[in-house]
């Protein structure tokens, strides 16, 4: 059986790299009592795939990592996610649980792109932000470098706008990304602050949504 599960990620957590979570998700699994399906060979894993790796730092609002389960052998007399709730730490928190086709592509090759929230946490002139994200978005390329290589950060831009903090956060402005997270043409949010001249220390980014093809 396999398990979909749609969560958040925050608090001290959010300093968790992608393989510890990966270790985080096998022991709430045990935790919990779910019969937790390892794969074949020499060196057996669990058999947990997570969508996409969350810098550290970064919160993750709706986190998605997908695990294989044995079929209990008798009926569970709760939802699987009130099993895996009290099991899990502080700082992880589950929205949903859902069963999938046990054998559909892999969770990694079916993400498409992602959604961000970046509050900026110093004042900045949004009339002056707005034009530079109007005149980034008007490039016909934008040429950067990651890892000693070149590469075009304008296609990986899906979609890039500004919108006034909540009533009750402050004053100030939050910008809106949408970015491309396929396999070798991954969006990176800091990427698009670089190049609309924003120092990365004075944002909290926060990955809101997982989009699946």
């Amino acid at each position: 059986m396999r398990l979909r599960i749609t969560f958040s990620k925050s608090g001290a957590l959010r300093y968790t790299g992608h393989l510890d979570l990966h270790s985080i998700w096998e022991r709430t699994t045990r935790r919990a009592g779910l019969p937790l399906a390892y794969t074949l060979g020499f060196h057996p894993g669990p058999k947990i795939q997570l969508a996409s790796a969350l810098p550290l730092g970064f919160i993750g609002r709706a986190e998605i990592v997908d695990m294989w389960i044995n079929e209990p052998g008798d009926a569970l007399d709760r939802p699987y996610k009130d099993l895996l709730q009290p099991a899990a730490p502080p700082g992880l928190v589950i929205s949903s649980v859902e069963v999938v086709d046990e054998h559909g592509p892999a969770l990694q090759t079916q993400v498409a792109s992602a959604e961000y929230e970046v509050t900026l946490l110093e004042a900045v002139d949004g009339s002056g932000l707005a034009a530079k994200i109007a005149s980034l978005l008007e490039a016909g390329s934008i040429p950067r470098e990651r890892r000693g290589k070149t590469y075009d950060l304008r296609p990986l831009i899906e979609s890039l706008s500004i919108t006034p903090l909540p009533e009750g956060e402050g004053e100030g402005v939050r910008m809106l990304m949408t970015l491309s997270a396929r396999a070798g043409a991954t969006g990176r949010p800091e990427e698009v602050l670089d190049a609309l001249g924003i120092p990365f220390e004075t944002t909290r980014i926060e990955r809101t949504r997982i989009i699946l093809k």
